[in-house]
């Protein structure tokens, strides 16, 4: 991808309009947020999977019952039954990611009229865009030679969302495009930079709200104990997960708008998709 030589810079970096500040800690703030986030993903994620089962479990006896089977039994059900596929656990991921990050915004960091203005203002500005394909590209170059530089140590980590992908690009690819390229950067951006980060940025801690958010952004991409990577191969790929975060969070706050972020993360998923496309997993 080519670079503009400059990007024209039209104003002084963004701030948030003055907030009224609520009582005690930032920091205490976020983790009363990361809490919420945590059991709304995991009640939504676990209904949705209950709402899954119940579902493929009609499917498997009434397919019993047209054969003249019977009802199966209790110990050959979990192997009828199977596990979602490809189109199951994104619109799981959807649902329980998209539901938190929504909540979250609505009840703990609903933009206000002056934030929305400024957004919106951000968002017509030509500056917001050229940073915003210039952080991209960075993502992506910064990645890509973090992955090479790791492959000359013998590391070679395979993301855990890698073997989902794949499915559903042979599977679903209109949905994987929609999913990857829209759905996850909007949700994740909103529930990351605009919730966990904003909350600090507007506790004037902006550095410590990068580092935090970026840090939960790392973790729930590659989650400990559900890989079968080694620790190096964990830790490449957090720095790479972590570096993303960190550049959307800046992005975020140089722009003054979401949007920009967002267009960053949707930029950067399209080119992975991409990539995954045209020459595979490798």
């Amino acid at each position: 991808m080519s670079l503009p030589p400059t990007v024209p810079v039209t104003s002084p970096t963004p701030s948030l309009p003055p907030v009224a500040r609520r009582p005690g800690s930032p920091v205490a703030g976020f983790g009363i947020d990361l809490l919420i986030a945590i059991g709304a993903l995991l009640g939504l994620s676990l209904a949705c999977s209950l709402a899954w089962g119940v579902w493929r479990g009609i499917e498997v006896g009434m397919a019993a019952a047209r054969n003249g089977n019977g009802a199966p039994a209790a110990a050959d059900m979990a192997a009828l039954m199977g596990q979602p596929g490809a189109l199951a656990q994104m619109l799981i991921a959807l649902i329980g990611t998209g539901g938190a990050a929504l909540l979250l915004y609505f009840w703990r960091r609903r933009a206000t009229p002056g934030e929305r203005m400024q957004s919106r203002q951000a968002a017509l500005r030509a500056s917001t865009w050229g940073w915003t394909v210039l952080v991209a590209a960075g993502v992506f170059a910064g990645s890509s030679l973090i992955g090479m530089l790791a492959k000359q140590m013998g590391i070679e980590p395979v993301p855990t969302n890698l073997p989902l992908m794949e499915q559903a690009l042979a599977q679903y690819p209109a949905f994987l495009v929609a999913f990857a390229v829209f759905l996850a950067p909007a949700y994740e951006e909103l529930l990351f930079r605009r919730v966990f980060f904003g909350r600090l940025w507007a506790a004037d801690r902006p550095w410590l709200g990068m580092l935090l958010s970026s840090a939960a952004f790392a973790l729930v991409h590659e989650i400990p104990g559900t890989s079968p990577n080694t620790l190096p191969a964990m830790l490449q790929l957090w720095l790479i997960y972590g570096g993303m975060g960190a550049a959307f969070a800046w992005l975020y706050r140089r722009t003054g708008t979401l949007w920009a972020a967002i267009g960053a993360h949707a930029i950067n998923n399209a080119i992975a998709l991409a990539a995954l496309v045209f020459f595979g997993a490798q």
